[in-house]
């Protein structure tokens, strides 16, 4: 597992260099790249590239069903200490197949070309920023050969590899429209920080490798950044083997800052109830995914969607004696994402919610409204989230009706 090969290595991650470089120069909203309409010259496998006067590699997953003139989402997964891209890309180490990428591929569904960087010596050590020059220049190979948004990169990575996505949001601001930063510490440098990037910080509570205060550390550096109110985020209890996660008020429009903290050690896919690295039964591919997802393509950090949209809910009852079961599911039929969501709804006569998931309820019974929580709040355009309740009823097993989303009327089905 990559706790103990990484626990084993603790000593060695706390003096690795932190070399860093200058902020880059904005770059210009771009929805395509000069690769777009063209045939591609590349293919998924490990490809080598010549950066800083050095042969080195990664590997490129292209999305099947490749369209030349759509613009995807272009996403980096760095390795942590001792990994290799190889394992990034095979996902080998939690779950082969389920975790590739941090388990962002599979969950993108062909939306997005990966890439799986190598580091030298299986690390990120960033000399004299060797390795944001190195990510640079894939950038630059490949926009001029595939059709890449320009709005939309993003970067991924645990432990090492969360320092090297933490350096890119340091110097490359400009050039990355979120991070996900897993497990990390400033090891890779930070060159700049002052410039806001979308963050998403997660850490464990427990974490004897790299301890959480240097995690909150690394994301207040956004939170000033981007602007938003500080606050010292709510964390779980240790032993209750859950997280939470917080989603900062006052940030700067476009410009979020997630938190989430677990009840855990060192490791990339810690699952509530439960220890260890659980493969695909962990939260956290979902949260990065939502959080780098609400990003509509084409659109630039500076202008950010609208917080609200139109909706479509569909509600699946189980009913049994005096008690039932109910799974609503809620759709952003619109264009734009939507931050933070109430949903409110009938509850039927004579029906009494006793308890719920994926949601707060309030009241229990009449008009209800049921409001997002943290992992959940960001609603992508398209996207889709499922919330659910059990309750008591005296007979009446329907189906709630008059559902609105943050006050917009719904549409059923």
């Amino acid at each position: 597992m990559m706790g103990k090969v990484l626990a084993a290595a603790a000593a060695a991650l706390l003096v690795l260099g932190s070399g860093g470089v200058a902020a880059s120069a904005p770059r210009q909203p771009a929805a395509s790249t000069a690769g777009c309409g063209k045939a591609p010259t590349s293919t998924s496998g490990t490809r080598t590239i010549q950066t800083g006067g050095k042969s080195r590699t990664y590997i490129l997953r292209i999305p099947d069903g490749y369209d030349r003139s759509h613009p995807y989402r272009l996403i980096f997964g760095f390795h942590w200490l001792g990994g290799t891209s190889t394992d990034v890309d095979t996902g080998r180490t939690v779950q082969t197949g389920t975790w590739a990428y941090y388990g962002l591929q599979r969950l993108a569904n062909n939306s997005a070309i990966f890439v799986a960087p190598q580091g030298f010596n299986n690390g990120w050590a960033n000399s004299g920023g060797e390795d944001v020059t190195f990510v640079d220049d894939i950038i630059r190979q490949l926009e001029g050969d595939l059709c890449v948004d320009t709005t939309q990169l993003f970067a991924v990575g645990f432990s090492y590899g969360a320092a090297m996505s933490y350096s890119l949001a340091c110097s490359r601001a400009t050039v990355f429209r979120a991070v996900a930063v897993q497990s990390g510490g400033q090891l890779s440098g930070c060159g700049g920080g002052t410039q806001p990037i979308a963050y998403l910080g997660v850490h464990g509570i427990r974490d004897s490798v790299l301890n959480i205060s240097g995690g909150r550390s690394l994301r207040d550096t956004f939170v000033r950044a981007n602007g938003c109110t500080a606050q010292n985020p709510p964390e779980p209890a240790q032993g209750s083997l859950t997280h939470r996660v917080t989603s900062y008020a006052g940030c700067r429009a476009g410009y979020p800052v997630q938190w989430a903290a677990f009840d855990e050690g060192h490791i990339a896919a810690p699952q509530d109830g439960a220890t260890g690295d659980s493969g695909p039964r962990t939260w956290v591919p979902a949260l990065v995914w939502q959080f780098f997802s609400q990003f509509g393509a084409g659109t630039p950090p500076d202008n950010p969607p609208p917080a609200t949209g139109a909706c479509r809910v569909g509600a699946v009852v189980s009913a049994w004696n005096t008690g039932l079961t109910e799974s609503i599911t809620i759709t952003n039929t619109s264009s734009t994402a939507i931050t933070g969501w109430s949903l409110a709804f009938a509850l039927p006569a004579g029906q009494t919610i006793t308890s719920g998931w994926s949601a707060t309820y309030s009241p229990s019974s009449g008009q209800v409204t049921a409001t997002n929580v943290g992992y959940n709040a960001e609603l992508a355009a398209g996207a889709s989230t499922t919330i659910g309740f059990q309750a008591n009823h005296t007979g009446n097993t329907a189906a709630p009706t008059s559902f609105t989303l943050n006050g917009t009327a719904c549409t059923a089905g």
